[in-house]
């Protein structure tokens, strides 16, 4: 077991934990709203003009409500302590959905209704939250803000309509660092009324697990290492549950291949640079192009669908999927090629948004509200993570204008990574460091790196409070968390 075992990250970024004293005060600006906007926009540079033409841009993006088809699908799974083999006849001790890591893979098509009764059988209690997906507030499964936590032996019963087709996935928001590092996740895949006609649509999920020489999970959980630190970094990745797994596939495939990171902190960087792989979505969303997925950084909480086609006439028949993350790159999976006739897919074009808005002119308007992310002493674990210089046992929550433009900004005051996560709505990526990006897609997840600042756009379109963190468990844990509250 010990040649699959992967060391912590090295790379400069992991130097000591730099705190500051001084928070910077929330700049507000004012907003512009879809309700008000009117075409015949006045040909000036005003902030008030600059919005009504971004809020122009982003109409039609995607849906404010949701178009219930009237078909219900139903599931029903229990959270259980269970036994899986990550390695070949070997059990590791875990918690999952199920009895299986990863969990049972929902799938429903646009329009229908999900409905989950849920019920805890593990001996804390839980809930579980639909990642990326734009639930009613009542259903985000967050303790304390739209639910109460599922007791030992009680059940739930989640259901929604999804809004957006997609890549979701499904975990616990209830000490997260140890229920989501027991196995507790699965993915929702949310497809179009009409999906388009890929030969085979797969979804991976990447994980890492900290175990040791017996192959059990290392049960101290949210160490002050690793709080002080990216988080708990494992020593064995997986993919679906398995320490690098074969898939065969067939020559002339096309294939979906849906990514998910359900790890507590590990960044991935896959490189499918053998094959010819093209991203077409992110987060879920579809993207308004396509575009190249070499060097996408997947932090805890993304997602990346890719569209692969299988050589017919390949001149090998193994390609290694390796990480290339951390200085030290290993080998995630390994695709091999049956040696069959080729199939001959159903030629269609690749998938693209309708609108995706390029949005740079989100730097002509006021900064909304601004994230400083750093850390203090104190607090349950000795250090205390923070959202402008509080953490979540003193938040003051962030407020947005419902279906109103405004200008976000992450400013990373530390040395470590942040991946932030806002539920209930996307946002696009403007500016890193003052330079502008041109990513075809939204987010819901976005990769702080140290001593960054990211300029983000957004137009919320779902009311209610909605949780904002760092999906690094342990930092999320020791503080990392707020509220944005949308009215």
């Amino acid at each position: 077991m010990m040649n699959t075992m992967i060391p912590e990250p090295t790379r400069n970024y992991l130097c000591l934990l730099a705190c500051s004293a001084t928070i910077m005060a929330l700049a507000l600006g004012c907003s512009a709203n879809l309700d008000e906007y009117s075409e015949e926009v006045e040909e000036s540079g005003t902030p008030d003009t600059v919005e009504r033409r971004l809020l122009s841009e982003f109409e039609g993006s995607f849906p404010e409500k949701a178009s219930p088809n009237g078909e219900m699908v139903d599931f029903e799974f229990a959270a259980i302590p269970a036994a899986v083999e990550l390695f070949p006849e070997t059990k590791t001790k875990v918690w999952a959905y199920d009895g299986r890591v990863p969990g049972p893979t929902l799938r429903i098509h646009l329009g229908q209704t999900l409905r989950l009764k849920f019920t805890n059988s593990l001996p804390q209690p839980t809930t579980i939250h639909w990642h990326g997906v734009r639930v009613p507030h009542a259903m985000d499964g967050v303790p304390g803000v739209t639910q109460s936590p599922i007791e030992p032996g009680d059940s739930f019963v989640y259901e929604f309509t999804p809004k957006d087709p997609g890549t979701y996935w499904f975990h616990p928001h209830v000490r997260g660092a140890e229920q989501l590092e027991r196995g507790l996740y699965g993915a929702l895949i949310v497809e179009d009324a009409k999906p388009d006609p890929y030969s085979r649509d797969l979804v991976w999920i990447l994980d890492d697990w900290r175990l040791m020489e017996d192959a059990q999970i290392y049960d101290k959980f949210v160490t002050g290492g690793d709080i002080s630190h990216d988080g708990r970094w494992g020593n064995v990745p997986t993919v679906n549950g398995r320490v690098q797994p074969t898939i065969a596939v067939k020559p002339g495939e096309r294939i979906r291949l849906r990514l998910i990171n359900s790890a507590n902190a590990r960044i991935f960087r896959p490189d499918f640079s053998a094959l010819k792989a093209t991203g077409i979505a992110y987060d879920g969303m579809t993207a308004s192009r396509p575009f190249d997925p070499t060097g996408y950084d997947l932090a805890p909480g993304n997602r990346l669908d890719l569209d692969i086609t299988i050589p017919d006439a390949p001149q090998e028949d193994t390609f290694q999927i390796v990480d290339r993350f951390t200085r030290q790159s290993f080998m995630l999976a390994e695709i091999t090629i049956e040696d069959t006739d080729p199939i001959l897919p159903e030629r269609f074009d690749i998938p693209a948004a309708a609108r995706v808005p390029v949005w740079a002119k989100v730097m002509d308007i006021p900064v909304d509200s601004k994230m400083v992310l750093n850390a203090r002493r104190g607090g349950q674990y000795g250090i205390e993570w923070l959202i402008n210089g509080l953490p979540w046992t003193e938040h003051e929550s962030l407020r947005l204008k419902h279906r109103s433009m405004h200008r976000l900004q992450f400013v990373n005051q530390s040395y470590r990574l942040h991946p932030m996560h806002i539920h209930g709505m996307f946002f696009k990526v403007i500016t890193r460091n003052g330079t502008l990006v041109d990513e075809p897609h939204w987010r819901d997840t976005v990769l702080v790196y140290p001593q960054e600042t990211i300029d983000v756009g957004v137009v919320p379109l779902d009311k209610g409070k909605w949780l904002t963190h760092c999906h690094i468990q342990e930092h999320a844990e020791a503080g990392m968390k707020t509220l944005v509250e949308v009215e």
